[in-house]
């Protein structure tokens, strides 16, 4: 029994493998490839997932070295055998994108050509029930992308204070009701503990008029994303991230990011944004040497998906792709992981 349940989970990752689509794929090739002309270019894809965008870069830039990332090492291990033909042109590496410096430092004297994160939930995730990740299925309350981590959806719920899971819900999730949920989900704990997503949706739908949700999808969609986001402190290693990222580029090199919800686009955002102004004072008419701008930016405000693509991948509808290349050395005084 148990031997097949186990094939069963292998054919099932499969077949997730075999379906997913890359999100803004073509228009990656075209930005980051521009970047990718030297003789050996060196591609970190970041969020690495199921491998669908490092096999078109791969196929695409028969020169090319990808330094593939994943937290995650059910999506890893699938990616290396989706890969594995391309030999030692792909490595992957199992670790948080905040540590993209190391990886750059390791395997490619610590300059590469181009970084792509395509951030948020995988679609393996999203569709593996087990993982907690979907609102539209009853599961395990887990929602950890590494499943080495120790913090659980669970544990936030049963151990965190009602002031706290407010913060979270309303920060995370921009949830209006956010207080409302809060006291709630604290007075059912004291009961029973936490378990199973079903009996989240069911709160959270309680805890909001049906009026304003009715017709307008699931109301617990908030709620899941703050907790998810809180579990695997997405915003945090995201602000972490961008500065080792830029730094690890060449100069020429290229940084694209894909982001799915206005927090996280807010941070890539303000990131650009700080590198491509210059650092002279107001007032003064020249600029200063070593206050000019460092990055430069390649999309004007934020790509976004077709009609057609989202026909084929409704994942693709809230996506928003920055990309920015490196046009010299970030100044020594800007502190890792300033936003400003």
């Amino acid at each position: 029994m148990r031997k097949d349940a186990r094939v069963t989970a292998s054919e099932r990752q499969a077949d997730i493998s075999a379906r997913h689509i890359p999100v803004l794929l073509d228009s990656a090739l075209d930005l980051l490839g521009a970047a990718l002309t030297t003789d050996s270019p060196v591609l970190v894809d970041g969020t690495l997932g199921l491998g669908g965008h490092s096999e078109a870069f791969l196929t695409a830039f028969p020169h090319l070295k990808v330094l593939g990332i994943d937290r995650d090492t059910s999506a890893l291990e699938l990616a290396r055998k989706r890969l594995a033909r391309f030999g030692p042109r792909f490595v992957g590496v199992h670790t948080t994108y905040d540590h993209v410096d190391e990886v750059a430092s390791e395997y490619a004297n610590g300059a590469v050509q181009a970084i792509l994160l395509d951030i948020g939930v995988s679609s393996m995730q999203i569709d593996e029930r087990e993982r907690g990740f979907s609102y539209s299925q009853d599961a395990p309350l887990d929602m950890r992308m590494d499943n080495t981590q120790y913090l659980t959806a669970a544990d936030v719920l049963n151990t965190y204070p009602v002031e706290e899971l407010t913060r979270i819900l309303k920060e995370y999730g921009e949830e209006r009701f956010a207080r409302r949920i809060a006291e709630k989900i604290v007075a059912r704990r004291t009961s029973r503990p936490w378990e199973t997503s079903a009996d989240l949706v069911e709160l959270v739908k309680s805890s909001i008029p049906a009026a304003l949700w009715k017709g307008a999808g699931n109301p617990a969609k908030r709620t899941f994303q703050a907790l998810r986001i809180e579990v695997n402190a997405e915003l945090d290693v995201l602000r972490r991230t961008l500065p080792a990222a830029i730094n690890s580029l060449a100069i020429g090199g290229r940084i694209g990011v894909m982001s799915y919800h206005s927090l996280e686009d807010r941070i890539v955002k303000q990131s650009f944004a700080l590198g491509t102004s210059s650092r002279t004072p107001p007032g003064i008419p020249v600029e200063l040497a070593g206050d000019e701008p460092y990055l430069a930016a390649i999309t004007r405000g934020a790509a976004k998906a077709s009609a057609g693509e989202i026909a084929d991948n409704p994942r693709a509808a809230s996506v928003r792709f920055r990309v920015a290349e490196r046009t010299r050395s970030t100044p020594a005084q800007m502190p890792q992981g300033a936003t400003r």
